[in-house]
């Protein structure tokens, strides 16, 4: 029988991708040497692509929780829906940002049926249609919808 493995040597990857992002984070934090700049879209395509793996590592571990735990797989299900729909508001987000390259680009809109703009619209596109096609698969539209506290009258 293995020793489990201590915490600060568990998925060291994990540990290095969520440090990361908090430096990112912290290095976007106005200041006066750094003053805010708005999200362009090879940043958002980053964001997204963290996203995707964090979305399909998510779904791995509510499949492979879900017999053992029930439950927990369930939230972990629940936590997949989620990051699906954020992924998806980046997505959306990313094609609003004007082309830096072609800024009177026709249209900004996601047109898998013909051939993109270039980087970094290929590799957004493809990689949330194949997202997409992977949680469509586990989910029902109802379940794709975004989660509202709005009270309704």
């Amino acid at each position: 029988m293995t020793a489990p493995t201590p915490p600060d040597d568990a998925h060291p990857y994990l540990r290095a991708a969520s440090a990361g992002v908090r430096h990112h984070t912290r290095t976007l934090a106005p200041s006066d040497a750094n003053p805010p700049r708005p999200a362009d879209r090879v940043h958002l395509d980053v964001l997204h692509a963290h996203l995707t793996a964090l979305h399909q590592l998510v779904d791995r571990l509510a499949e492979n929780t879900r017999p053992a735990h029930p439950a927990a797989g369930r939230h972990l299900a629940t936590a997949h829906t989620r990051l699906w729909q954020a992924t998806s508001e980046v997505h959306s987000a990313f094609h609003l940002l004007p082309n830096s390259a072609a800024a009177e680009a026709e249209s900004s809109a996601c047109h898998p049926e013909r051939l993109p703009e270039g980087p970094p619209v290929l590799t957004i596109c493809q990689r949330h249609l194949a997202a997409g096609h992977s949680i469509r698969r586990k989910t029902t539209p109802t379940d794709l919808r975004p989660h509202t506290t709005a009270c309704v009258r």
